[in-house]
């Protein structure tokens, strides 16, 4: 594993990687401007195939819609410090804006189109909001909140000049959420400087170039999408495609005809993908990328097979830009990234040896974590000394590849062994093309066993795989039964909802 001139270090024998020092944000920094700077005026930013009204927009048109639409809501008394929630649906003009708001120093709030009422009061709690930006059909919360409609700001065939409040990069940016997937979601402040820290994914995950055409399957306002699909080929000065009115088997189509070179998806979206029957020749597709959930090694087989590329999958979390990634130039497997420092800790914080198991944990100086959660308008990082622990697992090797094992509060229990979810599905996967996932089920009261789900599987399928695990895992990390499935519980933007498993349990037991 090479690390292209950046010096490292890391504790003899511990499993701290230092890939620093990465590159110096600049300390005068505006993250509207430097997405925008990296694109010639008359090359194509961003292709909508299917779009009735704008198929291609050029860079000077963006940056033209940006202004005007920034000198639109500094009319409305939008300025620098305030908080302004997105509700928009998934359209150009939730990037347009977003973008025109870091432009004036406001911080966009960003959310899920499909977030109801009551999840947008809760988020409301949490961020003292001065404005709102909505579009129709969108929920909004009851109350008195300053209201802007999308079209009110708008304006293509403007002359605002392009002019960025530029000012530390440190200061706060924007704001998501948590996914929620264990309780309420937890709004996360990052600073300007986290879409910059996102240049170190260029070459460790994306292979990204001023050349590309970079298709990625999701909507808008994911930040999947928003970071990686839009944000990332634009500050490179390459071409973004967004195919939001297409429908999955399109998509191979849409990759042979963009001529994309880079296709990125959730591991759901290249699972359903692959169902389609026919696949055109994609002679410009050099490889694809995968993040949101954990890819398995069949699938990426099944893809390789089909497209003769490889999937490079990628692990990050809304409170930091991924930061562990395989790449085309690198490490085939999740590794560190250069420019990054990381840590497996045990459950004292203490760094623990090569090749165990731990927590993983990303330092404090690393420009792409969340500057806190918000707390009463303010926000507060959690930090361990100087580590931010997360709640995921891990080994890592001496090179600094990273093992994932999956969330702590995921980690399966069977008679006293903790048993990572991810190794048995990746055990199975790679005996069937079946979806499939594992959790350890109460199926009694005080009696837990690990059980394979798997979507639409035969008495066969199941017998099967059942052979194979007792061939290939340890007694206690085989599944103790096998259930077929009509589906998974995914999120809307295919992560598997591990949590729920209990419930689809009980729904097929009774």
């Amino acid at each position: 594993m090479q690390h292209r001139g950046f010096g490292f270090s890391h504790l003899p024998m511990t499993s701290i990687l230092d890939l620093r020092p990465a590159p110096i944000c600049p300390d005068s920094f505006n993250l509207a401007d430097y997405v925008m700077h990296g694109g010639q005026d008359h090359k194509v930013a961003l292709r909508q195939p299917g779009d009735p009204l704008r198929e291609s927009i050029t860079f000077g048109d963006l940056r033209s819609v940006i202004s005007n639409t920034a000198a639109a809501l500094q009319k409305k008394r939008i300025g620098a410090g305030d908080y302004v929630m997105l509700r928009l649906g998934n359209t150009i003009e939730f990037p347009v804006v977003f973008l025109a708001l870091a432009a004036l120093g406001a911080i966009p709030v960003i959310t899920s189109a499909q977030a109801t009422q009551a999840e947008v009061d809760q988020m409301l709690a949490q961020v003292p909001v001065q404005a709102m930006v909505f579009a129709q059909n969108v929920a909004l919360p009851d109350s008195n909140q300053c209201l802007i409609d999308v079209k009110s700001v708008i304006t293509w065939d403007g002359t605002a000049i392009w002019n960025p409040l530029l000012g530390s990069a440190d200061r706060p940016g924007y704001v998501m959420f948590t996914s929620g997937t264990s309780g309420v979601p937890k709004a996360v402040l990052h600073g300007h400087r986290a879409v910059w820290a996102r240049r170190m994914m260029w070459q460790d995950w994306y292979g990204l170039t001023r050349e590309d055409r970079m298709l990625h399957a999701g909507a808008f306002n994911w930040s999947y999408t928003l970071g990686t699909g839009l944000l990332d080929p634009w500050a490179m000065g390459a071409t973004a495609i967004i195919a939001q009115h297409s429908h999955l088997e399109d998509l191979p189509g849409i990759i042979a005809a963009e001529r994309a070179t880079i296709f990125a998806a959730s591991p759901g979206v290249f699972r359903k993908v692959l169902q389609t029957d026919f696949w055109p020749k994609t002679p410009d597709l050099r490889h694809a990328l995968s993040a949101g959930d954990q890819l398995s090694g069949s699938l990426n087989a099944r893809w390789e097979n089909v497209t003769d590329t490889k999937i490079y999958p990628a692990f990050g979390m809304t409170e930091c830009s991924t930061f562990l990634s395989a790449s085309p130039h690198g490490a085939p497997t999740l590794s560190v990234q250069t420019g990054r420092k990381v840590g497996i800790l045990n459950d004292k914080n203490v760094p623990v040896g090569f090749g165990v198991q731990g927590a993983i944990a990303v330092d404090k100086s690393d420009p792409g974590l969340m500057l806190g959660y918000l707390e009463n308008g303010a926000p507060k990082l959690p930090l361990v000394g100087d580590w931010f622990v997360t709640s995921d697992q891990g080994m890592m090797e001496p090179d600094g590849r990273i093992h994932f094992a999956g969330r702590s509060r995921d980690m399966m229990n069977a008679g006293g062994y903790r048993v990572s979810p991810i190794e048995v599905e990746s055990t199975l996967s790679n005996h069937t093309a079946l979806d499939l996932a594992v959790c350890d089920i109460e199926i009694k009261q005080d009696v837990s066993v690990i059980v394979a789900f798997l979507v639409d599987a035969t008495d066969q399928d199941c017998a099967t795989l059942q052979a194979h695990a007792e061939q290939a895992l340890a007694r206690y990390k085989q599944p103790r039964a096998y259930v077929s499935v009509p589906h998974l519980p995914r999120s809307a933007n295919g992560k598997l909802l591990r949590n729920e498993l209990q419930t689809l349990w009980e729904i097929h037991h009774g």
